[in-house]
């Protein structure tokens, strides 16, 4: 224990007499342990953000898309999916991307027409004022409910109700504010189906929500869904139907492969930077053969020798990877704030990048410190 103290101490000494060459030295591990950690985080958080999104919708909610373009549905030929006792409510919905002006503020979004029926069945949550309403459809009223993003970029405030904005050439007076949720919602603005089918011109729907009588009818659900679609479309190809459950299954999966793939891309910065930890300790081992010499002749073995070497390439190793995670944490926070995004550091890829770190600092230091430790006192004294 005595000689690795006194190798750590050695090693400490020798990473602060060349602060500059020891920072450059560990700034690969840096920049590899920032990409690990800030990749996987930013992955992760945005899966946690999509996955709650999907998930507070219910497990029992059902997702019909249309994929054939040669297909027009109406709002009549979902709603005959109420015949079905597995089938508790129905609210297809229709999108229309356009530009929200109020004042001199503009914004890009998404406004979707919906049914009475779509709130309850999606699981939208008020925050104040009032839904859209069946009159609001039976006399296309310009009337709309705000999320609180749109409501903050469009005035600043969330005191919204009864204020008014511009889209696709109509004012639309707003009557309701979503409650936050800090998902897709917050940026969702809903205007009645009837509206939107005036402002896209068109009475198509390709997509509805589906609400199962309940979690135990789910597969029941989904089974007379595609049957009724089927006879709607004549073709298995022209529709898919979804369940949350399969949604969640899927973005994991395919959540997962990404995280995994930019880890590894990411870590290729850290094999970089054991190759410039192992450059530095031949350099190193290099400039210090007559005090290797010295140690020899006076009776220093070779395990000493090598652990004096193989501490100091884990001391630049492990301190750059501890820089790197501290790095990481503050470009995380920074990142969130401009994103206006909750980002929490993915502490498993970090403790993997630390032990990555001891890992490439044990690899990358073995050659170096083995070359040392095979010097015979002649020769080092002799080199120098």
């Amino acid at each position: 224990m005595t000689m690795f103290l006194n190798s750590l101490r050695l090693a400490i000494r020798s990473t602060l007499a060349n602060k500059m060459r020891s920072f450059l030295t560990m700034l690969g591990i840096i920049i590899g342990v920032m990409s690990v950690i800030i990749l996987v985080s930013i992955a992760q958080s945005t899966t946690s953000s999509i996955t709650s999104a999907i998930a507070s919708m219910g497990s029992d909610l059902l997702t019909i898309s249309v994929t054939d373009e040669d297909v027009n549905l109406d709002v009549d030929d979902f709603m005959g999916l109420k015949q079905y006792d597995a089938i508790a409510g129905v609210a297809p919905y229709l999108t229309v991307s356009s530009t929200a002006r109020s004042g001199s503020t503009y914004t890009s979004l998404s406004a979707i027409g919906i049914t009475e029926e779509y709130m309850g069945i999606a699981g939208v949550k008020m925050e104040a004022g009032r839904e859209i309403v069946a009159s609001d459809l039976d006399w296309r009223t310009y009337t709309a409910v705000v999320g609180t993003d749109i409501a903050g970029k469009l005035f600043e405030s969330y005191d919204v109700i009864g204020k008014t904005f511009t889209m696709s050439g109509h004012t639309f007076t707003i009557v309701g504010l979503l409650a936050e949720t800090g998902s897709d919602t917050d940026s969702q603005v809903l205007i009645p189906l009837t509206t939107a089918q005036r402002i896209a011109d068109s009475t198509a729907i390709t997509t509805a929500y589906v609400k199962a009588s309940s979690t135990n009818t789910v597969d029941i659900a989904q089974a007379q869904t595609e049957y009724h679609m089927l006879q709607l479309t004549r073709s298995e190809d022209s529709y898919t139907v979804y369940n949350m459950s399969e949604i969640l299954d899927t973005l994991d999966d395919v959540m997962s492969t990404l995280s995994l793939m930019l880890g590894g891309i990411a870590a290729i910065s850290l094999l970089v930077g054991g190759i410039g930890i192992m450059n530095i300790m031949l350099v190193s081992v290099a400039e210090r053969t007559r005090e290797i010499g010295i140690r020899k002749a006076i009776g220093a073995r070779r395990s000493h020798i090598m652990m004096q070497f193989l501490i100091e390439a884990c001391v630049l190793s492990i301190l750059g990877g501890l820089i790197g995670l501290g790095l990481s944490a503050l470009g995380l926070r920074i990142f969130a704030m401009i994103a206006d995004m909750t980002i929490a550091i993915e502490w498993r890829a970090a403790v993997v990048a630390l032990l990555f770190c001891v890992v490439i600092g044990v690899a990358f230091g073995s050659y170096p410190a083995a070359k040392a430790s095979k010097m015979t006192p002649i020769e080092a004294l002799q080199r120098n």
